[in-house]
């Protein structure tokens, strides 16, 4: 059975209360270990608790399986992240898309190795979105239609290779026909010109990163 959305609450520190908006009605909640508490923070009822459970309290994961919910769990000394054995059990479920919530995170490779994750080819058949924190991010293959506000930051960065064929409408700075390069800084920091924005990809993948309020901009 399929599913039309999936949301994975990820471990370390707790998503911002609102994020709990935007988890559609009904939709199936898998938590990568310490997600557990954090969902329940978020009044969200979880189906499926899975990782190496270091860092989710006892309480939350009995709470949980008290509810009905799976428990999987996993070896501390393991070839993926929690975050990333949360995503495979969320793509089982066949979902058109998966809502992944998070905190900003204190820790730098912990960040980067999310952020490339959502990215990975083995998810490119569905839409994933996340909340991190105050930002929000997209993984954009093909078409996307992003929801934003005037004036709004959004960065378009390329993953795992050259993102080609670009073509935006309603950014401040359009691309028409272009390519980002993987590790190039020419989509930072463009901007909504309006409440929507459309961005297209002939080939690649591209993270629509809106890191939310503006605070003072790095170099």
């Amino acid at each position: 059975m399929s599913e039309e959305v999936v949301v994975v609450v990820a471990g370390g520190e707790a998503p911002p209360a609102e994020s709990a908006r935007a988890v559609p009605a009904g939709a199936p909640v898998v938590a990568a270990d310490r997600g557990v508490d954090h969902a329940h923070a978020l009044g969200l009822d979880v189906d499926l608790v899975i990782g190496d459970f270091d860092s989710a309290t006892p309480t939350a994961v009995t709470q949980a399986e008290e509810a009905g919910a799976r428990v999987e769990r996993h070896p501390e000394e393991k070839d993926a992240t929690d975050l990333e054995l949360a995503l495979d059990a969320a793509l089982e479920l066949s979902p058109k898309r998966i809502l992944v919530l998070a905190g900003p995170g204190r820790r730098l490779d912990h960040l980067v190795s999310a952020l490339l994750l959502l990215g990975s080819a083995r998810y490119a058949g569905v839409e994933v979105d996340a909340v991190v924190g105050d930002a929000r991010v997209h993984v954009i293959r093909g078409s996307r239609a992003l929801d934003g506000e005037l004036g709004e930051l959004v960065s378009l960065l390329a993953l795992h290779g050259p993102a080609e064929g670009i073509r935006t409408e309603g950014l401040a700075y359009p691309l028409a026909g272009e390519t980002l390069e993987a590790g190039s800084s020419r989509g930072v920091s463009n901007r909504f010109t309006g409440e929507a924005a459309h961005v297209d990809v002939e080939r690649g993948v591209l993270l629509a990163v809106r890191p939310g309020p503006e605070t003072e901009e790095a170099p």
